[in-house]
């Protein structure tokens, strides 16, 4: 019988999940539920992935603005501290800076300009342009952006990132001030004890800080790294992948991810007769091309995964096989060479022609972006996706 679909990402509905619940068993229970409702098979090398949200709410992965106060405090001391490269995120930074802002004098932020690690800008490049200003260069006070710019908002929030941030440490009791620069060493010139924010680049940021005479230095990942007083706690990423709970806690990235996406596979074993591959997944790894955001504001697309999605996509692109090895056949004979050629292709395709432009990045990665894109952020109610066929290909 031919197969005339491919690769299909379906959303599956949850109850809403609470700290203590068997998060496994509810996950394994609803895609079969699923599968037996709708109805549709289940097969061996589908991939259920399960948001790293409910993940850490199940967990009870959450933290408080004292926690990360007290170990800002206990880790960079209470007087003056340097905050260097957060993203521009009311959800992501907002109640960290609380933390950091109960925990000291001053804060001294220093953003980059004209735009975030993820890509939220604060003013476009043109315009620096316009105004004489080498972001790479050039270091600008609050007030000199405004007095160039004016009040500029963000398009999707519509905050002015630079007065939130500095009213946010002001309500915490703190003194702050706003500078604008691209070397994390500037911030050295205000502060020597700096806390880097970077998601992505923070080990070259806290390096270059540590070169250029910082006496103390720590990134996100380091700051509740350890459970303060018996809460949540993350000992790889600490307030990394960290989102806005309530006014005065976070709820953490999820961890002790291995054991449960084993536990959720097993369970799916024993009701489907399948090896279904499982993954926890949070932010997917693509940009906006509007607004410019790189989505991924956590540290990684997935915390754990089962060991069958380890490695990268490998594909031969089928238009290459048309147009250049089969170009002389047509109809079912072309057909039936491209899929002879796919079924004997080596095991590694680095170098080969007929692969380029295909996607080499992570499996992980790639189904990640699939399943954030599916799954959305919002009221859809459908923390958990099933992916199928996703490892079929042509001569299947």
């Amino acid at each position: 019988m031919s197969n005339f679909v491919g690769t299909v990402s379906r959303g599956i509905k949850l109850p809403i999940v609470k700290e203590g619940d068997d998060l496994a068993a509810i996950v394994a229970r609803s895609v079969l539920d699923a599968a037996a409702g709708e109805p549709f098979a289940l097969h061996d090398r589908d991939v259920v992935a399960i948001t790293e949200s409910v993940v850490a709410r199940t967990q009870g992965n959450y933290a408080t603005v004292d926690d990360i106060a007290a170990d800002v405090r206990a880790k960079l001391g209470g007087e003056h501290i340097g905050v260097v490269f957060p993203i521009l995120s009311r959800n992501r930074f907002s109640v960290c800076l609380k933390g950091i802002a109960k925990a000291a004098k001053k804060v001294t932020v220093l953003l980059s300009y004209p735009s975030d690690e993820v890509g939220n800008h604060l003013i476009d490049i043109d315009r620096l342009e316009e105004a004489g200003i080498n972001p790479w260069s050039d270091v600008l006070t609050a007030e000199e952006f405004h007095e160039t710019f004016g009040t500029v908002l963000h398009p999707f929030t519509g905050v002015d990132y630079l007065d939130y941030y500095a009213q946010v440490i002001r309500e915490c009791g703190a003194e702050p001030q706003i500078v604008l620069a691209n070397k994390p060493a500037a911030i050295l010139r205000y502060t020597k004890r700096v806390l880097a924010c970077d998601i992505h680049t923070r080990q070259r940021t806290c390096r270059q800080l540590k070169e250029a005479g910082a006496e103390a230095v720590c990134s996100l990942s380091d700051i509740l790294n350890q459970s303060i007083g018996g809460r949540g706690y993350n000992e790889q990423y600490g307030l990394l992948g960290s989102n806005k709970a309530t006014e005065t806690s976070v709820k953490l990235f999820p961890r002790d991810c291995d054991a449960f996406v084993q536990r959720v596979a097993d369970l799916l074993r024993e009701g489907s007769g399948k090896q279904i591959e499982v993954m926890v997944y949070g932010d997917g790894a693509f940009k906006d091309p509007v607004g410019q955001i790189w989505e991924l504001a956590d540290p990684v697309v997935s915390p754990a995964h089962t060991a069958g999605l380890d490695g990268t996509p490998n594909e031969v692109k089928l238009k290459y096989l048309a147009d250049n090895d089969f170009a002389d056949l047509s109809g079912e004979e072309l057909q039936a060479a491209v899929r002879e050629r796919i079924a004997h292709k080596k095991d590694k395709l680095v170098g080969d022609m007929a692969a380029q432009g295909t996607t080499p990045r992570r499996l992980t990665d790639l189904i990640g972006s699939l399943c954030d894109l599916t799954s959305g952020s919002g009221d859809k109610g459908t923390p958990v996706v099933l992916v199928q066929n996703y490892f079929d290909n042509y001569a299947k």
